[in-house]
C-alpha cells in the first residue's frame, strides 16, 4: 500500500499496481491499438496507391503518431486514466496526490511511452517499474502519476465505519446520481483513515468533502450534523440503495419486492461509537439534542396465557356451589385442560 499525501496534508492509502498486472493491461492495450493501426494502414494504403513515395511516407508517419501515440493519450484523458486494458485489469492512472489525471499528464506518459515501450519493446519500462518502490515507469515519474488498483478483494478492503444510529435513513431522499466516482473514492478513503488524522486537518477535509457532496446533491449539509457523520450517513445510504437494487434484481424475490430490515452493521454500532444519547460523545462528535432517539425499550416477554374455563349452561348447578373446585370433572363430562 502506498501512502499518498493530498493538498490538505492528508495521507491516503492506495494500493499501487505491480508489474504483472500493468504488463497484462499494457498487452491488452497494445493488441487493441495494433489491430486498429493495421486496419487503418491497410485502408490508407489502398486510398493512397496513386500518390508518390513522399506522400505515402508522410501519411504513414501521421498514422503512426495519431493511432499509436495520440489514441492512447486521448483515451486516458477522456476516461481519467482508465484505458481498455486497465479497465479490464481493475487499474487506473491517478496523480501523485490521488486526483484524476489531465491532458498534460496523459501527454507526458504517451510521449515517454514511445521511447520506453514502443522503441525498446517495454524493456526500459519493465526495469524502471521493478526498480521503483511504487512500480512507476519513467513516464509516471516525469508526469507525476501513479497506477493504482481500483478493484480490491472484499476481504482486504478497508471497511467504512457505519454512521451513528440517529443518522441511519435520514438522507433517504437525497439524489446521488450526480455524485462522481472520484468524489465517492475520496470520501471512502477519508472515512477509512479519519482516525489516523490530526483533529484539525481531519475536520477541514471532512468539511470540504461534505461541501462538495452537498453541491452535487443540491441539498446543503445539515448544520446540526458533524461533517464526518454526514459523509458516513450518505455513504451508508448509497450502500443501502445498491443492496436493495441488487436484491430486487435477483431471481426469486417475489416480483422484486424487498423486505426492509435493519441496516448492516447496526448491531455493532453501540460498541463502536458508544451510546448515541443526548450529548453523548462519539467519534463523529456530540449527538445533537434534536436528533431523533433510536433507543428502544426492552420488550417484555408476553404474559403466560390465561386459560378461560368455559362452562356449559347449567354446569354451575351441577358442580355444586359457586366456589367449587374448577378442575373437578362436572357431571356433564367436560374437564378443563390441566
Amino acid at each position: 500500500m502506498s501512502e499518498l499525501v493530498t493538498g490538505d496534508a492528508v495521507v491516503l492509502g492506495l494500493r499501487t499496481a505491480k508489474l504483472p498486472s500493468r504488463a497484462l493491461a499494457l498487452a491488452i492495450d497494445l493488441v487493441v491499438v495494433g489491430t486498429v493501426f493495421v486496419l487503418v494502414s491497410i485502408g490508407l494504403a489502398v486510398a493512397t496507391a496513386t500518390l508518390d513515395e513522399a506522400a505515402v511516407a508522410a501519411v504513414a508517419v501521421a498514422t503512426f503518431l495519431l493511432v499509436l501515440v495520440g489514441a492512447p493519450i486521448a483515451v486516458e484523458t477522456l476516461s481519467h486514466g482508465r484505458s481498455l486494458g486497465k479497465l479490464a485489469c481493475g487499474l487506473r492512472v491517478v496523480r501523485d496526490d490521488g486526483g484524476p489525471i489531465r491532458f498534460r499528464h496523459a501527454l507526458v506518459r504517451g510521449a515517454m511511452g514511445v521511447v520506453e515501450i514502443l522503441a525498446t519493446l517495454g524493456v526500459v519500462a519493465s526495469i524502471a517499474s521493478l526498480v521503483s518502490v511504487r512500480g512507476r515507469r519513467l513516464g509516471d515519474v516525469f508526469a507525476g502519476t501513479l497506477v493504482i488498483r481500483e478493484r480490491v478483494p472484499a476481504g482486504r478492503a478497508a471497511a467504512v465505519p457505519p454512521p451513528p444510529p440517529w443518522l441511519v435513513g435520514r438522507f433517504a431522499g437525497l439524489d446521488l446520481s450526480a455524485v462522481p466516482d472520484d468524489l465517492w473514492l475520496a470520501v471512502r478513503q477519508y472515512l477509512t483513515r479519519m482516525h489516523q488524522l490530526d483533529g484539525g486537518v481531519g475536520r477541514a477535509m471532512a468539511e470540504r468533502l461534505a461541501g462538495e457532496l452537498a453541491a452535487r446533491t443540491g441539498v446543503p449539509a445539515p448544520g446540526d450534523v458533524p461533517a464526518a457523520a454526514f459523509l458516513a450517513a450518505v455513504v451508508n445510504e448509497r450502500q443501502a440503495r445498491d443492496a436493495r437494487r441488487n436484491l430486487a434484481a435477483a431471481p426469486g424475490t417475489l416480483g422484486g419486492a424487498v423486505v426492509a430490515g435493519p441496516p448492516t452493521g447496526t448491531a455493532d454500532v453501540a460498541g463502536t461509537f458508544g451510546t448515541a444519547g443526548a450529548g453523548a460523545q462519539t467519534p463523529w462528535g456530540a449527538d445533537p439534542a434534536a436528533a431523533p432517539a433510536t433507543h428502544h425499550a426492552p420488550v417484555a416477554p408476553p404474559p403466560r396465557a390465561q386459560v378461560a374455563h368455559v362452562r356449559p349452561a347449567g354446569a354451575e348447578s351441577a358442580a355444586g356451589a359457586p366456589g367449587a373446585d374448577p378442575v373437578r370433572p362436572s357431571t356433564t363430562g367436560f374437564a378443563p385442560p390441566a
